[in-house]
């Protein structure tokens, strides 16, 4: 790897480094420069906005039923299950047969859960019991779609876009994870009907987007599966270090410093915001990460990529100590929107990292690790986060977590001196 051919002496210097020149227009919209990419774009946009309906309306559909808290804990884990269950299988199967194709089909099975859900609301349900076993299916579905979509892109658009297209993709996910919710919350309050019937209807569209993109170029494996294969997504991650040490950074910090879960605590007891307060907190990260991902379409990290990591993966630990001690609404809405700007910088390089870093005929298994991986330190942090607050204390347990990623991030700038000299996102240093 190419040693810097000055020292940086601080992490300020290598951030400040990394802003570039006003870009073009043609610049910030490179990737939609390649029109199977745009046609892929809106197709990730409709079926992530769609789930984002489906989960909201399932989760008020269950508490209906049950009246009981727990159940909506279950709502996430059937989920998420099948990623963490199916890792070993859904890398390969992405790996092995086409990407476009595998992502087409997920969707189509998620339009179908969501019309099982429809038919099963107008049926009338006692209880959560068979809605459980539709959210294990989808939880199969997005298991597969996971990695599939996630390796796709990178046979759309050539190397040099794959950073802008990795800043649209985040801000087409930011997007829908905000407005989603509320469309959810608006549809249920129409009708439960209404909500899965919208989010069917978006997914099959987005399936046939998916059908237009032209049959890409992949390198697949054509050899007999054998237990090497089945493991070789982990094993490209642990002799990669600065792929391990990417994805591992924001797994340990993610995962001590997530506070999404305290979140109505602080609406409600220490701001005595009440729900709308909630909407607030909840939507200000997603907010500012947006602001940085349309940044970032036009002005890519430049130099000193890994250094940048590491600094922001601490500014983001930094900001959540903020939102942790202020009693001021002010603060915390804008300590949350710069906890998100400073997570999206992170997110840009990791993912860009994992692209370039990762030869494509294993990309799908590495981005089915990494997709448990980003999966596990959201659930787990949470329950990290709840876990401890109700040990300590809420504001204890969110600046102690706080504290820890900013530890995180300076004991993987020793442990991964690989990641800490990583200059450019354009290919191998």
């Amino acid at each position: 790897m190419e040693e810097p051919r000055r020292p940086i002496h601080n992490l300020a210097g290598a951030i400040h480094k990394v802003i570039a020149e006003h870009p073009s227009p043609d610049q910030r919209y490179a990737a939609f420069r390649h029109k199977p990419y745009l046609s892929y774009w809106a197709a990730r946009f409709l079926s992530t906005f769609a789930t984002q309906i489906v989960s909201v309306a399932v989760g008020w559909q269950v508490y209906d039923l049950t009246r009981d808290p727990f159940d909506l804990g279950l709502v996430g884990i059937v989920q998420f299950l099948p990623s963490l269950l199916l890792v070993l299988v859904t890398g390969v199967v992405a790996d092995r047969f086409g990407r476009r194709l595998i992502m087409a089909l997920t969707v189509l099975l998620e339009a179908i859960c969501a019309l099982a859900l429809l038919l099963l609301t107008l049926r009338g349900l006692s209880g959560p019991a068979l809605i459980f076993g539709v959210l294990a299916m989808f939880g199969i579905a997005r298991a597969f779609f996971g990695p599939a979509a996630a390796s796709l892109f990178a046979n759309l658009v050539p190397p040099e876009d794959f950073g802008n297209a990795i800043a649209w993709n985040s801000s087409a996910w930011q997007t829908a994870t905000i407005i989603g919710p509320v469309a959810g919350g608006l549809l249920y309050g129409l009708s439960a009907e209404a909500a899965y019937g919208t989010a069917a209807v978006l997914m099959l569209v987005a399936a046939v987007l998916i059908f237009t993109i032209p049959k890409p170029a992949q390198r697949s494996e054509t050899d007999k599966p054998t237990m090497q294969t089945l493991f070789a997504g982990f094993g490209y991650i642990w002799n990669e270090k600065i792929v391990l040490g990417a994805i591992s950074l924001d797994l340990f910090a993610v995962l001590l410093s997530g506070a999404t879960a305290l979140l109505p605590v602080y609406a409600r007891d220490i701001l005595e915001l009440g729900p709308w307060g909630l909407g607030l907190l909840r939507s200000a990260p997603g907010i500012g990460a947006i602001c940085v991902a349309i940044w970032l379409a036009g002005h890519p990290i430049r130099n000193h990529a890994g250094l940048v990591m590491l600094g922001f993966v601490a500014l983001f630990g930094t900001f959540t100590v903020v939102f942790g001690l202020s009693t001021i609404t002010w603060l915390s809405i804008a300590a949350l929107a710069l906890l998100g700007a400073t997570d999206m910088f992170s997110v840009y390089i990791r993912e860009t990292l994992i692209q370039l870093w990762t030869p494509d005929q294993v990309r799908g298994r590495v981005n089915a690790v990494n997709q448990v991986f980003v999966g596990a330190s959201n659930e787990l942090g949470e329950f990290r986060a709840g876990t401890m607050a109700a040990l300590i204390g809420t504001v204890p347990a969110v600046v102690i977590g706080g504290v820890g990623a900013v530890v995180v991030a300076g004991l993987w700038a020793v442990l991964f001196p690989q990641l800490r000299k990583v200059r450019h996102l354009n290919g191998r240093n």
